[in-house]
């Protein structure tokens, strides 16, 4: 089988999962937050050099911005859980 114009790029996807997300907030940014806070932290995971984002794991149950190219449906949906929210980019 030959497939032409092979452009392997659009499938490399390296993953991160939900317990290592928080590993990708600064320090000094986690140590000011709690539930009630205004501002909360905008985690981009392709900053980071991760495209997608799997479910294991769990996430504190702190409020926070992720931004990823791809998200599982189970890591969504506990994001949301947590108060969070999931902005998809191109």
């Amino acid at each position: 089988m030959r497939h032409f114009h092979l452009t392997r790029n659009s499938s490399f996807r390296p993953v991160v999962n939900l317990d290592k997300l928080w590993t990708l907030v600064p320090a000094e940014q986690r140590k000011g937050l709690t539930a009630s806070s205004t501002e909360v932290p905008v985690i981009d995971t392709l900053a980071a050099g991760y495209g997608k984002v799997l479910g294991k794991g769990r996430l504190p149950a702190l409020p926070c911005i992720v931004k990823a190219r791809w998200v599982s449906s189970l890591a969504e949906k506990k994001i949301k859980e947590a108060g969070g929210v999931v902005k998809l980019v191109a």
